[in-house]
């Protein structure tokens, strides 16, 4: 069987895709890497910023949208895509158990994860005072104390949007100067409630049932700072590589594609935190899933009409 589109990933883009998919009654299959899988959503303790869901729990939210997508009849296969490779207009979808699936589209939608620092705590304490975005969980910090883990321009915008809502804000480097534009070195530098810890190695984040504090190697010394959360900023990890050599991506592994989704290959459409984009949430997401679609369908009639 040759399908209209694939779709990988079961993240927000994804389900997003599937919906949308559903209701302009697509045949289609959506491939998840992980088993009834919903996305980075799920690592969010509370979502304060989809309209309409105001303080709903990030993975109630991620269930609600594969709920949706499964009511609307959906099919999800379990499996790791190792390549995808296209032939005379046909997309051929590889999965590392030996298992091959054709279609005349294809939705990535495979996301980006969060590089980790790998220190003791940081797993344990995941979504109760460790975050990785600031943007999504910033507001729950209101007058009390952060810190941020990095250097580049991420991490400064993330310390500048903290110092806002937060009384202070540490924002530790492992280097002795910052990688990020020197605008937001500036900024920095003028916050007041921002103190900068340079040539600190993170090695613990301690607490009881929260984040009580971080342990750093402070040129080294090591040292304790009492915070109620640690936002790490050390990068992401596109998960890109089943399309390496097939479409373009720029320096970071990230699939260039606009707003439409549409990538270099005509008929492969990357969605979600996996392509170029100012700003990676939940709300982004669901709508590259939609636009997604839109796109895939125009490109199927567009082969109809060639036939």
């Amino acid at each position: 069987m040759i399908y209209d589109t694939i779709i990988i990933g079961s993240g927000s883009a994804g389900l997003s895709a599937a919906i949308y998919a559903s209701r302009s009654e697509m045949d289609f299959i959506v491939i998840e890497k992980i088993f009834m899988g919903t996305g980075q959503i799920a690592e969010s303790e509370r979502v304060d910023n989809y309209p309409g869901l105001y303080g709903e729990n990030g993975y109630d939210l991620g269930e609600k949208f594969r709920s949706h997508a499964e009511t609307l009849g959906a099919r999800f296969i379990e499996g790791e895509v190792t390549k995808i490779s296209p032939a005379k207009g046909i997309y051929t979808v590889y999965l590392q158990d030996g298992s091959e699936f054709e279609t005349k589209t294809v939705i990535f939608a495979a996301g980006a994860s969060h590089r980790k620092l790998g220190i003791k705590g940081e797993e344990e304490l995941s979504g109760r005072g460790v975050s990785y975005c600031a943007v999504c969980d910033g507001a729950f910090y209101k007058n009390k104390v952060a810190a941020v883990v990095g250097g580049g321009d991420t991490a400064l915008g993330d310390a500048l949007y903290l110092s806002k809502i937060a009384s202070k804000v540490y924002l530790i480097h492992r280097r002795d100067e910052f990688r990020a534009n020197k605008s937001l070195c500036s900024k920095v530098a003028e916050t007041e409630n921002i103190e900068t810890v340079m040539n600190a190695v993170p090695v613990e984040i301690f607490g009881d049932k929260r984040v009580e504090g971080i342990r750093i190697n402070h040129n080294g010394r090591e040292e304790a700072l009492e915070v109620n959360g640690v936002f790490v900023a050390v990068g992401t990890v596109p998960g890109s590589e089943p399309l390496s050599g097939v479409v373009n991506m720029d320096s970071g592994g990230y699939i260039i594609a606009g707003e439409d989704c549409i990538t270099s290959d005509k008929g492969i459409f990357a969605a979600g935190d996996v392509r170029t984009k100012p700003l990676r949430q939940v709300v982004t997401a669901a709508a590259d899933g939609a636009n997604s679609i839109y796109s895939a369908e125009k490109y199927i009639s567009q082969l109809s009409v060639r036939k």
